[in-house]
């Protein structure tokens, strides 16, 4: 008995990836015939578990149901928990967004019709006093990463950093959060080429677009990628240093969204960041309180050496 349960369970953990799972796939994952697998299915039904299967070639996957699956939350905490997960999702809270989103996803896929209503109205009576997070909706989040999980293309009406507006379609390959806010790492059909994406800027069409083959992500390193692209790339002028203190230690007051920071050695590391502004390159570096050398752009150099004589100047 306790086999079958544990493999009920395992099924159960399979079929909440929002794809179809042919019979015969289920089987070897599970190490059973395809006689047990439907036997198994029939058990998960008669639990209350919602469970499609395709006509053709035996395939099955999780379909909202009339009830909530017995096993897991009656009516009240199914709501409570979707509500709680969404936000949670864009609380800002450390290590906490990515895993609500993806537990969103699971609850919001096995929700009925009227348990989904109960959420959206609930959300939209509800006002947070303050939020660290740009306006994201939660809703927008589960969208784009069960189209990441189908290899769905997305379509959308996107503002631009200068406030252009315009329509993209886009593979997308990662959401990435940066405390403050959502990004969407995604292969841009239109530009052929990898671009980053402020989800708060995203308009969402449906339906979406045709599935995708996956391809290997831009630089290997998603959390750096996004991090250049949003502290480095968009601003005129790209600032490279070398700060004599721990990387770690300069890692806690320039978060990815500022700077890029690499160790050199054990006692110092290369600092990237973008600005504008010379002034704000020179004075966001020199708070830190520890020495460093300043090595590009060139102007940068200049102009740190003219704003020290000005300041030894000041001082006398």
């Amino acid at each position: 008995m306790l086999e079958t349960s544990a493999r009920l369970l395992r099924l159960l953990s399979l079929l909440q990836t929002p794809r179809v799972w042919p019979g015969a796939e289920l089987a070897e994952r599970l190490g059973v015939s395809a006689r047990t697998i439907r036997r198994d299915v029939d058990r998960l039904r008669d639990l209350g578990y919602t469970v499609h299967a395709t006509a053709g070639t035996p395939g099955y996957r999780l379909g909202a149901g009339a009830g909530v699956p017995p096993l897991l939350l009656d009516d009240d905490e199914a709501v409570a928990v979707a509500v709680g997960l969404g936000t949670a999702a864009v609380s800002g809270v450390a290590g906490m967004e990515e895993t609500s989103v993806r537990a969103l996803i699971k609850v919001e896929q096995v929700l009925p019709s009227r348990l989904r209503h109960r959420v959206g109205a609930l959300r939209s009576a509800v006002v947070q006093l303050a939020s660290p997070v740009s306006g994201v909706d939660p809703t927008v989040l589960t969208a784009i990463a069960t189209a990441i999980d189908d290899r769905e293309s997305l379509r959308f009406d996107y503002r631009a950093r200068d406030g252009v507006e315009g329509r993209r379609t886009a593979e997308p390959h990662r959401l990435v959060s940066s405390g403050r806010r959502w990004y969407l790492v995604a292969w841009d059909a239109g530009r052929r080429d990898w671009r980053t994406f402020r989800v708060d800027r995203m308009g969402l069409r449906t339906p979406n677009g045709p599935r995708f083959a996956s391809r290997e992500p831009p630089g290997g390193d998603i959390t750096r990628y996004v991090s250049e692209q949003i502290s480095i790339h968009p601003y005129r002028y790209h600032g490279r240093f070398t700060v004599h203190a721990p990387a770690h230690d300069v890692q806690t007051r320039m978060p990815p969204t500022v700077a890029t920071v690499e160790p050199a050695t054990d006692d110092s590391c290369v600092v990237r960041a973008g600005s504008n502004s010379l002034d704000e390159l020179a004075v966001w570096v020199g708070q830190l309180g520890v020495s460093f050398e300043v090595h590009e752009p060139p102007e940068l150099v200049d102009h740190v050496r003219a704003l020290g004589t000005r300041l030894l100047d000041a001082a006398r």
